[in-house]
Parts: structure tokens; C-alpha cells; sequence
């Protein structure tokens, strides 16, 4: 079988009787041709069956079509979920993507950052905490970051304030008797850190009990169900009697504690009542689902690469406009009451 001839530029030239010079436009800067010229070109790559050598153009406008991502690990259900939308912005924009995970190590995502930047990355996406803002606003590329610190940098993050007051309006309008907040010490210039502050100040205004239960938890799964563990037995002690209603700040230390309950009691008890925050699959698809509220996450994706495309096609101008401030978007949150799914268990 005879291996295919590729189809070069001056095949293409040749069978349009246009330039190498106006066949390179077409690729590199199609506006610059008038429409009809651009259909008898796109007609003609039709034609001759033309496959883009994906290389050759990257050496020659130094242009890669690579966003990269630094996340800080792929435990959380989150962290999964959302690069997995990222992932599938390609059909809409048409950007590849080269993903690390730092796992929390600023040493590493630095590493990490600069071995993207010698592939030529075009755009950076950031979900790890571990770098400051003001350092990456420094890098030579677009940069949008989501659920971290953002002063000095694009972002698109969920209304995490809205948020927590939605958790806490759940647990109150359900009757408990006291509400709990499980999370991790957060700096107040994390977004995430408004989930808590908003479960406090419903709490405040309507006069309802609340303790928080601040735990350093690490991002495996030992961490998660050692702090949950222990956090679970101080609750059995302080309020035996109470209806208990438990906002955890995100899916998967949700998920581990209904577990721990499972197997504390053999069963969901009355006396308790969770909600998590995501809506990643895990709080709909586990044996028994369980509230929470949902970041839409497939909206936060898209935002993130939407926006970042736009600053990069702006960097692509001959005289691009800098930005004068860094743009941050918010995404509702939408609260997900899954009680009716569970009122048939034992």
C-alpha cells in the first residue's frame, strides 16, 4: 500500500493560482482575505484532501494552541468534575489542554508552571493556593484562576457567601436543632472562605445554635476520614439528643461522613441531616444521595475558558488593550434538596 503524498502549501497555491504568500494568510490571518478568496481556498483544502501538519505551523507562528492547568489534586470530587469540564470546552473553542497536579506543593506547581511555559502554553488555568497572585500576575501569558486567592488576576469562582447562607436556610427550614459547619482554617481572601462566613451570619440572624468545627484536613482519603472521625465522636457527646443538621464544605468529606454513620449505626439516623457543597457526582450517584449545593460546575468550566480565550485572542492583537483591572465573575449557586430521595430508607 502506498504511503499518501502530503499536501503542501504550494499544492494548495498551485491549484488556487494564489501566492504560498496569500495560502499562509489564509492559516495565519484569515480576515486578512477577502470571504470569496477564503471559500476557494477552504474549498480547495476540501479538495485535495489536505491534513494540517499541526507541527509545522507551530514552528512557524509560535503559536501551540495549549492552555495548561495546575490543580492541586484529583482526590477531591470537585477537582475532578471541573477539569473534566474544562476538558470539554475543546469542541466549543478548540484549545487542547496539558494538566499537573501539584498536590499542594508550591516547590512543585512552580516546576510545574515553568515546564508548561517551555511548551509554548498559550494560557494558564489555576485551582491550586499555593502561589500568590501578585507572583502569577507576573507570568509572561493570560492567566484565570478558580476558587483561590485572585487579587492580582482573572478568576471565575461560585457564590460561595450565597452559598452558605443556602446550606444554613436548608438545615433551618428542615427543623434541626443545631446547625454544624465542617471545614478547613481559611485565609478570608479564598473564596471558599465566604461558605463559611455566610453560614454564620444566617445563623446569627435568625438566632439559631451553630458551632464550627475548623480541622486541618489533608487530601487523601486517611486525612478526611481520621479528622471526620474524630469530629463525629465530639458531636455524639455534645448533642445526643438533638437533631443534628451538618453543613460540610464540600462533596467528598460529605460522602465519607454519611459513610461513617453508616457504619457507626447501621443505617441514616433521623436525628441527623447533611448537606454538601458542589453537587459533583458523588452527592447524586452514591448509594445514598445526599443534599448539597451546587457550584455548576459545567458553567464554571466554561466561563474559565471563555474568558481566558478572550484575553488570549486580545494578546494576539497588534496592539492589544491591557487590562486595567484583573475581571472576576461569579457563578450562582443552586441548592440541591435530595431529602425526598432518602425518606423511604431504614
Amino acid at each position: 500500500m502506498t504511503q499518501k503524498k502530503n499536501v503542501t502549501f504550494d499544492d494548495i497555491a498551485k491549484y488556487t493560482n494564489f501566492s504560498k504568500t496569500t495560502i499562509s494568510r489564509y492559516f495565519n490571518n484569515p480576515d486578512s482575505l477577502t470571504l470569496r478568496n477564503q471559500e476557494i481556498i477552504a474549498q480547495a483544502l476540501i479538495d485535495l484532501d489536505y491534513r494540517e501538519n499541526k507541527v509545522a505551523r507551530i514552528l512557524a507562528n509560535g503559536k501551540t494552541e495549549f492552555i495548561g492547568i495546575i490543580i492541586p489534586n484529583l482526590v477531591l470530587h470537585y477537582y475532578s468534575e471541573t477539569l473534566s469540564r474544562i476538558l470539554s470546552t475543546y469542541e466549543t473553542f478548540g484549545y487542547k489542554f496539558l494538566v499537573f497536579a501539584g498536590n499542594e506543593q508550591e516547590e512543585t506547581e512552580r516546576r510545574y508552571i515553568q515546564e508548561l511555559l517551555a511548551y509554548k502554553i498559550e494560557g494558564l488555568i489555576i485551582l491550586s493556593h499555593t502561589i500568590p497572585s501578585r507572583d502569577l500576575a507576573e507570568l509572561p501569558i493570560p492567566i484565570v484562576t478558580i476558587e483561590r486567592e485572585d487579587e492580582h488576576v482573572c478568576s471565575v469562582n461560585s457564590d460561595n457567601y450565597s452559598g452558605g447562607r443556602q446550606a444554613a436556610s436548608f438545615l433551618h427550614r428542615h427543623n434541626c436543632d443545631v446547625l454544624l459547619h465542617i471545614n478547613s482554617p481559611a485565609d478570608p481572601a479564598i473564596p471558599a472562605y465566604g461558605r463559611m462566613q455566610g453560614f454564620l451570619d444566617y445563623c446569627q440572624e435568625h438566632h439559631l445554635p451553630r458551632q464550627l468545627f475548623l480541622r486541618e484536613i489533608e487530601s487523601s482519603y486517611e486525612s478526611i476520614q481520621a479528622q471526620l472521625t474524630s469530629v463525629l465522636d465530639e458531636i455524639v457527646q455534645t448533642y445526643p439528643s438533638c437533631k443534628k443538621g451538618i453543613f460540610i464544605s464540600n462533596d467528598t468529606q460529605a460522602n465519607v461522613l454519611l459513610n461513617l454513620l453508616y457504619r457507626k449505626y447501621g443505617r441514616l439516623p433521623k436525628d441527623y441531616l447533611l448537606v454538601g457543597f458542589d453537587n459533583s457526582p458523588i452527592s447524586r450517584e452514591g448509594v445514598i444521595p445526599f443534599s448539597t449545593v451546587g457550584q455548576q460546575i459545567d458553567k464554571l468550566a466554561y466561563e474559565t475558558v471563555s474568558l481566558l480565550v478572550e484575553l488570549m485572542n486580545e494578546r494576539k492583537k497588534r496592539r492589544p488593550a491591557p487590562l486595567t483591572e484583573p475581571v472576576h465573575k461569579i457563578i450562582p449557586t443552586i441548592l440541591f434538596d435530595r431529602e425526598a430521595e432518602n425518606s423511604d430508607l431504614p
